[in-house]
């Protein structure tokens, strides 16, 4: 017999086996020896209350039978027929390798085409960056195999599931190799220490199955003709036919962004989020939301989520990484972006979150007509044609990132070395005498962030940390740094599409995918766009849709 019961216990108690089986036979009535065995379905930590901390626990429980495995078969991959029609898919990332294996259980032959290189020779630029301050342009945390969800966290919560089916992304990245805790926490999270693994697993079941993965093959042009894409040319010459073409190049992608607009082919400008990361001791986020000296070991590194509006503007936390490093995000030399990331483990002493305030339309234009009144001798004929245009300029905010980047790099003093302040300094506008230990390997500068931040983004900023000091009492701290600039929160940038079909609007077989077109927010939600589209396309090319 199975039956499903919820229960609640301490930390160290659901830590304990015997202890959990003996609370529930209590709670069923039954002998313990009766339980044969439990699936955890959902886990979530209850932190509201100052005395205790909970963990709250749904199982799936066999009395008097052996417990079955929590799937009986794997989801399967056909080995794709030869006449089976090619998908050209640009970029490996997760939108584009899950949309490769939908692909492949449709029928489609996916050619998947990834600018930068596989998992084990991007970490040698990656270590060349950390190290050197040396950024190659097509090999960095963006760009490589797995895109930034390779070296960005693993996250795997999204806010809708209106999107498509969660349980089957987080099944398949449990078939390939994640720990079986993500399809059963509150929040999922597979480290960036694994995800390489894992990656590497689904690149070799695509091409098991008869579909290819290529690497180094940037996207540079492609032959228009009657408003349909016919072949695509990359950077090395090689040309590929389409039927269909799926662009799932991430929000890094300013180069495919430039080609859309020079080929006339409709782009929008996007507001998306800008500020900075801010990093703690993780032992002072642990006492704020434990409400503790010391945190009990049977309990993760404690996380937090936040907002505030100032002045109708929103200031918001963005992709906390407990136990987790700040790392270099920039895709080119003269510019500095910063992301966050967590091993499995999560046991670095820090956490860090960006802290960013939501950048629109008119404040964006505002801004580049003043920093154009400003630096006169900036001749840059984007910024005049951006200030100059009747209509909304589709690469405006592009540009407004752009800028604020390559200040950060220029108040940062030279290579990945980041501006930084104290909080407190931050918020009351003084450069920090001296930074404390930080988690940023290129290495961090004293500066003063109103060199590097637009005004409205730094009060704004001020604001908020002062706001959340009051909600976590104890984060407005001078034990905490911010350092500049986390700016690549979403695509500045859409790329619009029908939403019945996902065609783009003009070009008939041009499929905009996940965060580089504006679409996605993070893994799970791109892995299910990029299915999304996989299944779009296989209907349009009259296949019979299989679950």
């Amino acid at each position: 017999m199975q039956q499903t019961i919820q229960i609640r216990l301490k930390p160290e108690e659901a830590a304990n086996s015997p202890y959990l089986v003996q609370t529930i036979a209590q709670s069923l009535g039954q002998d313990p020896a009766n339980i044969k065995g439990y699936h955890i379905l959902k886990q979530s930590i209850d932190a509201r209350s100052r005395q205790q901390v909970w963990m709250n626990l749904t199982l799936l429980v066999f009395i008097n039978e052996a417990p079955s495995q929590r799937f009986h078969e794997p989801i399967h991959f056909p080995t794709l027929s030869p006449n089976a029609k090619e998908v050209i898919i640009i970029g490996a990332g997760p939108a584009g390798l899950f949309a490769a294996l939908e692909c492949i259980q449709q029928g489609l032959r996916p050619i998947v085409l990834e600018r930068g290189k596989d998992v084990r020779s991007r970490r040698r630029d990656l270590a060349t960056l950390n190290k050197e301050g040396i950024v190659n342009p097509e090999s960095n945390y963006c760009f490589g195999e797995g895109g930034a969800g390779t070296y960005s966290d693993g996250k795997l919560y999204t806010r809708s599931n209106k999107r498509g089916s969660i349980d089957k992304i987080l099944r398949i990245f449990y078939q390939f190799g994640a720990d079986e805790s993500i399809l059963y926490e509150a929040h999922p999270h597979i480290g960036t220490n694994k995800l390489p693994h894992i990656i590497t697993a689904m690149r070799e079941q695509i091409e098991a199955a008869g579909g290819k993965v290529l690497f180094q093959k940037k996207l540079t042009d492609f032959v228009l003709q009657d408003d349909t894409i016919k072949e695509i040319i990359t950077e090395d010459g090689d040309r590929f036919k389409t039927e269909a073409l799926i662009l799932a190049t991430g929000h890094s992608a300013r180069d495919i962004f430039h080609l859309l607009f020079n080929k006339g082919i409709e782009i929008e400008a996007k507001p998306f989020a800008l500020g900075v990361r801010v990093e703690h001791p993780q032992s002072i986020i642990d006492s704020i939301q434990y409400h503790c000296l010391q945190r009990d070991p049977n309990l993760p590194p404690a996380s937090y989520s936040l907002v505030e509006q100032v002045s109708e503007r929103g200031v918001f936390s963005f992709c906390m990484c407990p136990g987790g490093i700040i790392a270099p995000a920039a895709t080119a030399p003269g510019e500095i972006v910063v992301n966050g990331w967590s091993p499995s483990k999560r046991n670095n002493p820090y956490a860090n979150s960006g802290m960013v305030v939501q950048i629109d339309i008119p404040t964006a234009q505002n801004f580049l007509t003043k920093h154009i009144g400003q630096n006169k001798q900036d001749h840059n004929p984007l910024l005049h044609a951006i200030t100059k245009s009747e209509s909304t300029h589709p690469l405006m905010l592009l540009a407004f990132q752009q800028i604020v980047e390559q200040a950060a790099f220029k108040a940062g003093g030279g290579k990945q070395v980041a501006p930084a302040a104290r909080l407190i300094d931050f918020c009351t506008n003084k450069i920090s005498a001296n930074l404390p230990d930080a988690s940023y390997l290129p290495g961090l500068h004293a500066a003063s962030m109103q060199d590097v931040l637009p005004n409205f983004v730094h009060q704004t900023l001020q604001e908020g940390f002062k706001a959340f000091g009051k909600k976590m009492k104890g984060y407005y701290t001078n034990d905490a740094i911010v350092v500049a600039t986390e700016s690549r929160t979403s695509s500045p940038v859409r790329i619009p599409r029908d939403a019945a079909t996902f065609q783009h609007p003009q070009i008939k077989n041009l499929y905009p995918c996940a965060e580089g077109a504006g679409y996605a927010g993070g893994i799970v939600s791109a892995a299910m766009d990029g299915q999304k589209l996989a299944v779009a396309i296989a209907q349009k090319m009259g296949l019979v849709i299989k679950a």
